[in-house]
């Protein structure tokens, strides 16, 4: 994963950066474990739109979606679009809904709507999971990126990197992650776009628009090198395409940690145009990470230099740093480079974690076991789960499952065949009852794990319910099991179904 050799330049760069952040978030730290965990209040439609958007502008979208476009050309557009797609499925299906509802949590919606403290369990247990999966290759992220600064191995930057960020993590807060969120946006599509742009130069491209410039790119490796970067479906079948961008635009409208910011703006309208800002943020990188995948690939077949389809997986998680170098870009801008990459890390993982202990301390502990539980009780336990996730979040990332984006797929998998059907019909339709959201979301856990569970005995598993796009044919199997579920049961109390009509549904707020 690297070289052995360690270039100043970088590590002053994002050391400069993560310090600053680290300053910045001591002086914001939360005072109140409400602050800790849910990322304070209200910050704007902007700032809101900013802090989704640096919420998802993870090591996956940073280096992994160019180094699959570099594998897989057209067939990692699923992830472009079934990611962009979901907000906007977001923005028609629930976020305004969610807001008017006005809970924490996903497991508080859950609990709330279906009056269960079990379905709450499941949701919060089913939130840990999430965030521990999106976490692991986050980790990767941070552990190949500080394996290239330092020139260490692999195993050395994840205990390195992870030993950073949990210390941001536990020092400075939510209320100062959320602060910080728009600033390390700016960071985060600075650090992107500028080396693009000079990379583009160096190669001869439009450089003041790379985004439209790699065109002509793409024409040049089919007309030197036969390579077709844009043929449909090169790397695996419709089927399988339909099924990856389905479950990433479902899993997108379930992820706890991107579904708690609507509970913080205070009304309907901001939190519309805080997914409709988060959204233009969002696609600006989006729009970007293609470029980076083309280019790496046509400097290397311009080069001589084929590498085997194994090593090229190995490196594919860092092709844009590769492609920086290889490209000319000066190390210095490299660096800024790198430290946008640790920023999108850092912060995700940050707000994952914050997201798995507020299901540990507040919708567990608080909810469940200890309500009378006082505001500095709920934070400390909320810092130790912090911790202890962090803990089990760095031992499976010293050994990934797969590419970073891969990794992050599956969490979307499990959220898009649990949490979005449950809130989906919670929302919008008032017959939904509490064992109909119970039977739901257990049966959307074992869709999501059944390939690594039963594909080696069942082989037709492993192709209707792949780990990373069960949701294709799950999540309609499980809004069908809580339909007919909900039927044969008694229907949720009248108080809540006016509850619906009347809040939820009644006006624009």
């Amino acid at each position: 994963m690297n070289d052995g050799t360690t270039t100043i330049w970088p590590i002053i760069i994002v050391g400069g950066v993560l310090i600053s952040f680290i300053v910045i978030g001591m002086m914001q730290k939360a005072r109140e474990g409400s602050d800790y965990l849910f990322a304070g209040r209200y910050i704007g439609r902007i700032g809101g739109g900013a802090a989704i958007a640096s919420n998802w502008m993870s090591a996956a979208s940073f280096l992994g979606m160019a180094g699959l476009l570099y594998l897989n050309g057209y067939f990692a557009l699923a992830y472009v679009i079934g990611w962009t797609g979901g907000y906007v499925l977001l923005l028609v299906l629930m976020a305004g809904q969610i807001r008017r509802f006005g809970k924490y949590t996903a497991p508080d919606f859950v609990g709330a709507r279906y009056d269960s403290p079990l379905a709450r369990l499941i949701s919060a247990v089913i939130s840990i999971v999430i965030s521990l999966i999106y976490c692991i290759a986050q980790f990767k992220g941070i552990g190949m990126l500080f394996a290239w600064l330092f020139g260490m191995d692999y195993q050395r930057g994840v205990l390195l990197g992870g030993t950073a960020v949990v210390s941001y993590v536990v020092v400075a807060g939510m209320l100062g992650v959320a602060r910080n969120q728009q600033m390390q946006y700016f960071v985060t599509i600075v650090s992107f776009i500028v080396p693009l742009m000079f990379l583009a130069h160096n190669l001869g491209y439009f450089w003041p628009l790379p985004q439209i410039g790699y065109g002509v790119a793409i024409q040049d490796l089919s007309r030197e090198f036969s390579v077709n970067f844009a043929a449909p479906f090169a790397s695996g079948t419709l089927f399988q395409w339909t099924a990856l961008c389905f479950t990433l635009m479902v899993g997108t409208a379930g992820l706890p940690h991107v579904l708690s910011r609507f509970y913080i703006v205070p009304n309907v309208r901001d939190a519309r145009w805080s997914v409709v800002w988060g959204l233009f943020f969002i696609a600006l990188i989006y729009w970007s990470a293609p470029a980076y995948a083309v280019f790496a690939r046509l400097m290397e077949l311009r080069s001589g230099m084929v590498l085997p389809p194994e090593a090229a997986r190995k490196m594919a998680d860092i092709i844009v740093l590769k492609a920086a170098v290889m490209g000319g870009v000066p190390i210095w801008m490299v660096g800024i480079l790198a430290a946008g990459a640790a920023c999108a890390a850092f912060f995700t993982v940050t707000g994952l974690l914050l997201t798995g202990a507020a299901s540990l301390s507040h919708d567990i502990y608080y909810r469940i076991l200890n309500p009378r539980a006082s505001e500095n009780r709920k934070m400390v336990i909320a810092k130790g789960a912090t911790l202890v996730l962090a803990a089990l979040v760095m031992v499976c990332a010293l050994r990934p499952p797969g590419l970073i984006a891969e990794i992050t797929a599956t969490a979307f998998a499990l959220a898009g065949n649990t949490i979005f059907p449950v809130f989906l019909l919670g929302i919008w339709w008032g017959r939904t009852n509490r064992q109909g959201a119970i039977s739901g979301m257990l049966t959307g856990m074992v869709i999501t794990f059944a390939e690594p569970l039963f594909g080696r005995f069942v082989p037709q598993i492993a192709t209707i319910f792949p780990i990373t796009s069960s949701a294709l044919c799950g999540a309609p199997i499980v809004i069908a099991v809580m339909i007919v579920v909900s039927l044969l049961t008694p229907p949720p109390s009248e108080e809540m179904r006016k509850f619906l009509a009347r809040e939820v549904h009644g006006h624009l707020g």
